[in-house]
């Protein structure tokens, strides 16, 4: 097994394998307006000399030593890598202790706006980052990280999660998240174990029945949000398994258990490489999709490292390395050639190269809170989702 399929067995992308772990570290939502952004940030007029340390929560694989250890010979910053298994383990880790145990973490948008509210990161300036100016315009300054114009998060791999099917048992490619929603193959379909696929549901009710007023598959009220966890509870049926790795969505295709779920582009191209031949899809009513930020705590002593880290793994070079190890999408936009040079036609497989018309279709994970966003306070929270999905699984 390469060590990609390796990665797949360890897969900790999402919060899928602990999905109830926020109550158990308390790692819970801070209301909205616990934490108030400040008005003006206090940032380091330039990246001077590194502490000599750096201490960081990550996914796991994303701190190889194919390009940590080169990071630290040339910045002197020796890296401590704490991995976690899921976005409520990385809340749970950057409040332990009362802050300041870590420096960096690679939150995904499902864990952001928990950790910008709870006051755990800081703002960061992106002017001393040379290659954000080469990041993806949605990248730059996504609501998920970035809060009242300040950047809390640097953009760094993304991907969409798309609808995936068995092309030799299902023959005619189906365009629409209907496919996993009606009874067509039931028993036969697969989707995450995850309180985020609320929003997936939420997406879909949002294009076929405009009548509930969904405009933000993340900001639901408490009606939409029992609209979409009913549409999830009617699907539980249909369901084969949830899974929570992403091997185990692997091994249901390999074995014919499912023809048909949810995914993200990296087990369509696991399972082609096994010559298992799937196809996926953004359907006609868009997709969610996740997309990770390197964020600075907010108590951290080890400042300049942390900014020569930043620095180092926005460079096109080291997003590559990145891509290629984990199976997911830089979001600098440079890195294309780079990619090719590591793996021949990553770029493309991997959608860097992509028109813009797919990345809008991209509807970013990022928390839901009570605050809508757009001046209502009648949404729900990610604790409500939590317990949402809990009644969905039964």
């Amino acid at each position: 097994m390469n060590k990609k399929a390796n990665m797949g067995e360890r897969q900790m992308k999402t919060s899928v394998t602990k999905a109830v772990l926020a109550a158990a570290l308390g790692a819970v939502l801070a209301p909205a307006g616990a934490f108030a952004a400040p008005a003006k940030a206090d940032y380091p007029k330039e990246i001077g000399k590194g502490e000599g340390e750096l201490n960081i929560v990550a996914w796991e694989g994303y701190a190889q030593d194919d390009w940590i250890k080169p990071f630290e010979q040339q910045s002197g910053c020796k890296v401590n890598r704490k991995y976690a298994g899921s976005s409520d383990e990385m809340v749970a880790l950057m409040r332990s202790g009362g802050g300041g145990q870590y420096d960096l973490v690679s939150a995904s948008g499902d864990a952001t706006l928990r950790l910008i509210y709870g006051g755990d990161v800081q703002p960061i300036d992106v002017n001393l980052i040379p290659d954000y100016a080469n990041f993806l315009d949605n990248l730059k300054s996504p609501p998920h990280n970035t809060v009242n114009g300040l950047h809390y998060g640097l953009s760094y791999e993304w991907g969409p999660n798309v609808l995936m099917w068995n092309a030799d048992k299902i023959t005619t490619p189906p365009d629409s998240w209907a496919a996993i929603y009606n009874d067509t193959h039931k028993g036969q379909i697969t989707v995450p174990d995850n309180a985020i696929q609320i929003a997936d549901a939420a997406l879909y009710l949002m294009a076929t029945k405009p009548e509930l007023g969904i405009k933000d598959p993340y900001e639901l009220t408490r009606a939409q949000l029992d609209a979409a966890t009913k549409l999830l509870s009617d699907q539980r049926p249909l369901i084969k398994k949830y899974w929570a790795l992403a091997s185990d969505e692997i091994e249901l295709f390999k074995n014919g258990d499912a023809i048909i779920g949810a995914a993200w582009p990296y087990q369509t191209n696991a399972l082609r490489a096994d010559n298992v031949n799937v196809m996926d899809t953004v359907p006609k009513e868009g997709a969610t999709g996740w997309a990770d930020s390197w964020m600075l705590a907010s108590k951290s002593k080890h400042v300049m490292c942390a900014y020569q880290f930043m620095k180092y793994v926005s460079t096109h070079e080291v997003q590559a390395q990145q891509e290629i190890y984990f199976g997911e999408t830089p979001a600098n936009a440079k890195a294309c050639d780079a990619m090719n040079a590591l793996e021949a036609g990553s770029c493309s497989k991997y959608h860097l190269d992509a028109p813009a018309s797919y990345f809008q279709q991209i509807h970013f994970w990022k928390t839901p809170l009570p605050d809508c966003g757009d001046g209502r306070k009648d949404c729900t929270s990610y604790g409500d989702w939590q317990k949402a999905w809990q009644k969905v699984k039964g």
